[in-house]
């Protein structure tokens, strides 16, 4: 924090942990209304506020933590980051700054995250104890409790490391760990280390835990280093976290390491405490007065976010429903069931479109293509049905048909406050889900103006793929160089409950997917007369359709119907084909 005239107030607290990705907005807006109660003076002479937070990794992450400052400090501009660029910016001494920097993080969790002199950056690992962490105090107290077990199963003997466990954990036996383990947190398992450290030098189970923990987490640094620099360049390693700091013998384990693999390089722990790289930021993006320093970095939505020439339909008032929560049941019953029934009618009007878009969704398949469905809300979640149902109705691969959600897998059953908004992170799931030329994109927002679907939309283009909007809005106007290569934009008209897209929007959203899938499934050779030739049999209702499905495309009675799928694995086509061989064969 950085008050008029570069003066900063010396004030200094200790919270509790604060991981970005473990805290809710309201746990979020506590911690910071918590520091803003420090000083009424401090929060009077604010010039800027720089805020680094672990779990902090993307740009909707630091446009939360921009949002919910904005609460506590109106009209201070905020800087948001991540606590390892705090910490980097805590080492100012770097003898050659034209070097580029590697922070070296181990703690309860691990990292390592680089930056050049040109702010070139490179991030390598921070997923997680579930998913990476390694060199951390949480992979050294899991190594060697696994470790302890593994001795314990082979030699029949309780290893000294497992004492020494049992010891800090209060427990009797090794049986006890089983039920300990259920519910053990991540700093449980991390504060384990200590042991392993307190018993390396004489226990060659833990000796060799910590030997490859540091080959780790070196190794994680010199990839990181590679990502900015090439070999032999100038490289300073800065070594942070209670892991690297406390545990000297483990410190210089990882610097040789780092020195070996990077010959010429330097190595150093930090030696400020983060929060001062806060400050050091504060002062780049802010400077010294309150009035000479930059916005806040506002978020960007993608450009090719389309304006509407006229209220959207899905948000006007329903005429019909103006008395809605007066209405007799019986009456609001009938009114629901009338409202839902012109979405089919209204789709009539863009058929031609829809046919051209079953034809594009075919194309793909033929050409080897994976089709996506892409929405945040409803639309979304509508997609995610309709990707989910087709490798049981049709038999064709999971991952033929997607569906790409805003806000992620939370958000199927969730609500994730400002998902949609984020065009970004609809870049980004693009680029990470592999779309290529020969896939098909198509977007859903009911508005047509959804940021996470435009910005999923503008990707794919930059990648040559397909593209199309499903949306119900007719008053779009949307750039030429944006415009996907199909709009369908029926206009289903007000909804009953006023914005409230989940109904006749969602009924016509379902009708048009059900189309498109199907019916490109039909033409794919999925489909024989009316009958699913490839449902896949997975269970006893299932099974009981395949039978009848045999039974109707052969003329076959039962009994052979039923060899016949049993023969083929319940492979409802393959067993079409068996029967009409031994019809060939037998004429019976």
């Amino acid at each position: 924090m950085l008050a008029p005239g570069g003066k900063q107030p010396c004030l200094r607290a200790e919270f509790g942990p604060g991981n970005l990705r473990l805290l809710n907005d309201d746990a979020l807006l506590a911690h910071f209304q918590a520091l803003s109660s420090l000083s009424r003076k401090v929060r009077e002479r604010l010039g800027g506020l720089a805020i680094g937070m672990a779990g902090a990794r993307t740009e909707a992450d630091r446009q939360r933590v921009r949002s919910v400052a904005a609460k506590v400090w109106p009209q201070v501009p905020c800087y948001a980051t991540n606590d390892l660029e705090t910490a980097l910016a805590a080492d100012s001494i770097a003898p050659d700054k034209s070097a580029a920097q590697v922070l070296v993080l181990s703690g309860t969790g691990s990292c390592c995250f680089g930056r050049t002199a040109d702010q070139r950056t490179a991030w390598h690992g921070g997923w997680g104890h579930i998913l990476g962490d390694r060199g951390s105090g949480y992979d050294i107290g899991l190594r060697a409790l696994r470790a302890a077990i593994y001795h314990f199963d082979r030699d029949q003997r309780w290893p000294r490391l497992g004492e020494r466990f049992l010891h800090a954990l209060r427990l009797n036996e090794p049986e006890d760990l089983i039920d300990w383990a259920k519910t053990a947190a991540k700093a449980e398992i991390s504060s384990l280390a200590l042991q392993v450290f307190e018993a390396g030098r004489r226990d060659e189970i833990a000796a060799e835990i910590l030997r490859s923990a540091a080959e780790s987490l070196s190794s994680d640094a010199v990839d990181c280093a590679r990502k900015l620099a090439e070999p032999g360049a100038a490289v300073r390693f800065v070594l942070a976290g209670s892991v690297l700091l406390r545990q000297a013998a483990f410190r210089r384990e990882v610097s040789g390491r780092l020195l070996a693999a990077w010959p010429g390089a330097t190595v150093a722990p930090l030696r400020r405490e983060s929060v001062w790289g806060a400050l050091e930021l504060a002062k780049q993006h802010f400077g010294s007065a309150r009035d000479g320093g930059a916005d806040v970095v506002p978020f960007v939505e993608s450009s090719c976010v389309p304006v509407s020439l006229a209220l959207s339909p899905t948000e006007e008032r329903n005429p019909r429903s103006l008395k809605l929560d007066r209405m007799p049941l019986a009456e609001a019953v009938l009114l629901m069931i009338r409202e839902e029934a012109r979405a089919a009618p209204a789709l009539e009007s863009i058929r031609q479109e829809i046919e051209r878009a079953v034809r594009m969704v075919v194309a793909c398949f033929r050409r080897g293509g994976r089709l996506f469905y892409v929405g945040a809300g409803t639309s979304g979640r509508l997609g995610i049905l309709d990707a989910s149902e087709c490798p049981p109705t049709f038999r064709v691969p999971p991952d033929l048909v997607q569906g790409i959600m805003a806000g992620g897998q939370n958000a199927i059953w969730n609500s994730v406050e400002g998902a949609e908004d984020n065009a970004r992170a609809g870049a980004v799931a693009i680029a990470f889900r592999g779309v290529r030329k020969r896939d098909l994109v198509i977007g859903i927002a009911a508005s047509g103006r959804t940021p996470f679907v435009w910005g999923a939309l503008a990707a794919a283009k930059e990648r040559k793929t397909p593209t199309i909007l499903l949306c119900f809005n007719p008053y779009l106007k949307i750039a030429r160089a944006c415009r996907p290569d199909l709009v369908l934009a029926a206009n289903v008209g007000p909804e009953l409950l006023t914005g409230s897209t989940r109904l006749k929007a969602g009924t016509a959203t379902k009708l048009i997917l059900n189309i498109l899938s199907t019916l490109a499934m039909v033409r794919m050779g999925k489909v024989r007369s009316n009958l699913m030739i490839d449902v896949n049999a997975s269970n006893a209702k299932l099974r009981e359709r395949a039978l009848r499905i045999v039974q109707a495309a052969t003329g076959a009675d039962a009994q052979a119907a039923q060899a016949a799928l049993e023969k083929s694995r319940w492979v409802v086509k393959a067993a079409c084909q068996r029967v009409k061989k031994r019809v060939a064969r037998h004429g019976s």
